[in-house]
């Protein structure tokens, strides 16, 4: 398998950003004249020489621009609640990115167990996983917003909200429509509050399940994810 680097500012500089330069030349041990693939994380890959081996200052030649679609014919969109061990959410983030996603939000909803989250970290582990996983297409990650103002904002596509709550809901599978964009909403370990799910259900969600197992938030995420490419 050939070493993916990232190189998000390539339209405007041919030089390795300084972590991609560490590890190309003193992990990799690379050297100059050595060919390398980059990719800028919008759906592109480069296959470039280098022209200089340096870990503080690692530049390259781009020879050829490769445009790389994504094999799945839809936008993916998963916005969940961060879980109170902020593994089990950097988990969700890495396997999903694996898995083909386009973009990640995280809600602040009533039964919450974490109120507040950096979301630093968990780019590095969406940049190492599409890197890892052969892609070059970076999903989008969204800073922490209220549930309440989220459900309200525009969506072109299939809405919906897994939950557990008594009443009227169809699978995922069995609602979803080939190739359309979606977006799934995933409670937190309390799950979504029945107000959450009206507020949901009248800002155009349709109430879903992900099956029979009461399933943890980021394992509902994943579940949803996958679903969603079964189908594709």
């Amino acid at each position: 398998m050939q070493h993916i680097f990232f190189a998000p500012d390539i339209a405007i500089s041919s030089e390795l950003p300084k972590e991609e330069a560490n590890h190309c030349v003193r992990v990799l041990r690379l050297k100059e004249g050595d060919y390398i693939l980059l990719t800028d994380g919008y759906g592109f890959f480069y296959k470039a020489i280098l022209s200089c081996a340096n870990a503080k200052h690692c530049r390259f030649e781009v020879e050829e621009k490769i445009p790389s679609s994504l094999p799945w014919g839809s936008h993916i969109h998963i916005a969940m609640s961060p879980t109170k061990n902020l593994d089990r959410t950097e988990w969700f983030a890495e396997k999903a990115t694996e898995i083909g996603i386009n973009e990640i939000s995280f809600l602040r909803c009533k039964f919450s167990e974490r109120k507040e989250l950096k979301t630093e970290r968990i780019e590095k582990i969406l940049i190492s996983a599409m890197k890892q996983s052969q892609k070059a297409s970076l999903p989008s990650l969204n800073e922490m917003i209220d549930f309440k103002d989220f459900v309200k904002k525009p969506f072109e596509g299939q809405k919906f909200i897994a939950h557990c709550h008594p009443g009227e809901k169809k699978a995922l599978k069995d609602i979803y429509l080939p190739r359309n964009n979606v977006l799934i909403l995933i409670g937190p370990e309390g799950d979504f509050s029945q107000e959450e799910v009206i507020e949901a259900e009248k800002n155009g969600f349709k109430s879903i399940s992900l099956g029979n197992s009461r399933l943890r938030t980021e394992t509902a995420a994943i579940v949803a994810c996958h679903t969603i490419h079964v189908i594709q």
